[in-house]
């Protein structure tokens, strides 16, 4: 099974999603990418459908917002 891909900023909103993500369906089920830190998957995350951070891209696509912390135009800055 393909793991899902958590997006996020690295903001205390993104941070507390993190841990929970982490702990509901496991550290082995899911990438974490810090889109602050790793500018070129800005673009992989805005192709998927991402708007905001946090989010949850699941193996079948569909991309889940959490909590917003920050439109993708305030991560490009």
């Amino acid at each position: 099974m393909a793991k899902s891909i958590f997006y996020h900023a690295g903001c205390p909103v993104c941070i507390s999603a993190e841990h929970d993500i982490v702990n509901l369906i496991g550290s082995d089920n899911v990438e974490l990418v810090h889109i602050g830190e790793d500018r070129s998957r800005i673009a992989e995350a805005e192709k998927a459908g991402v708007k905001s951070v946090p989010a949850l891209l699941t193996p079948n696509g569909n991309v889940l917002h959490l909590n917003f912390g920050a439109s993708m135009a305030d991560v490009k800055g």
